[in-house]
């Protein structure tokens, strides 16, 4: 839910009574619409007749700089014109000061409570932070309060009035946020496409470095396939075309021939000794 989305409801009945309100009575009006909890936009009471005939009276003038005040401008702003505003009760002041933190946050994020503590004119950290808390609470913004560094981190609050002739300055700034904002999406679009392109190609080197590793694994199971096939020929060949004891006096390192020498040792050596007896006899 937007901060102060119900704020302008809390106005309605100040709106409906300044319909029948005129001097004096406007002027009380003004007073308790500022006292009021849970009022803290004044734009729509500023803006009517009745209450714009107050800026014309020297009687209730004042009153009317006071609806002023609390619609676009700061406890500061109030320090300085005093002299020339009613006086604030207590509600008016703590109100005031609500608002005056919406208005230093529009300018900074960060705010410390040094800074705080000299334009709400507060006495002790203890009471500001009291007065900010109370804030979040009343939806008026939300931050963060930060007590190590001593400072209210904004994250965003809710909007005051806009002050006359101040619309075109806040057009300007729109416009630059707004081509700040296209200049930081163009260029994150662009380093997207980066990554997706060096994705793409890591992507593929990969996909051809497999191609290449399982076409070298065949090949070379290939070839052993084929030269364990050649050994066996080889040797089966020599066998046949020697006869096994020719075997015994070459000179061959292959296996397939060390494997027929191999047999036809064992053959002769299962030959019974009875029959080499008899060979011996002749």
């Amino acid at each position: 839910m937007e901060l102060g989305s119900n704020f302008a409801a809390k106005l309605e009945p100040f709106l409906l009574m300044s319909k029948s309100a005129k001097g004096a009575a406007a002027a009380k009006l003004i007073q308790d619409a500022t006292s009021a909890p849970g009022v803290f936009v004044f734009a729509e009471l500023l803006e009517l007749p009745n209450i714009q005939e107050l800026a014309n009276s020297e009687q209730h003038a004042q009153f009317f700089s006071l609806l002023q005040l609390f619609s676009y401008r700061t406890y500061k702003d109030y320090i300085q014109h005093k002299d020339s505003l009613p006086p604030l009760n207590q509600a008016q002041t703590i109100k005031l000061k609500y608002l005056s933190i919406v208005s230093l946050a529009s300018e900074r994020r960060i705010l410390p409570y040094s800074f705080l503590l000299q334009e709400l004119q507060m006495p002790t950290i203890r009471e500001l932070e009291d007065l900010i808390i109370d804030a979040i609470y009343l939806d008026i913004l939300r931050g963060k309060l930060d007590q190590k560094e001593q400072q209210l981190e904004i994250e965003y609050t809710m909007g005051r009035d806009l002050e006359p002739g101040k619309a075109e300055s806040v057009l300007v700034a729109l416009q630059n946020w707004a081509a700040t904002t296209s200049s930081v999406l163009a260029a994150l679009d662009q380093e997207l496409e980066t990554v997706a392109s060096h994705e793409t190609a890591v992507r593929m080197d990969l996909e051809d470095h497999e191609r290449l590793y399982t076409t070298t694994l065949k090949d070379v199971m290939e070839r052993n396939k084929d030269a364990k096939s050649s050994t066996r020929r080889l040797g089966a060949s020599l066998s046949n075309a020697l006869g096994p004891n020719s075997l015994d006096n070459m000179d061959i390192d292959d296996p397939a021939v060390e494997n027929v020498k191999s047999k036809n040792r064992k053959a002769l050596t299962d030959v019974p000794a009875k029959s080499i007896r008899k060979r011996n006899r002749f």
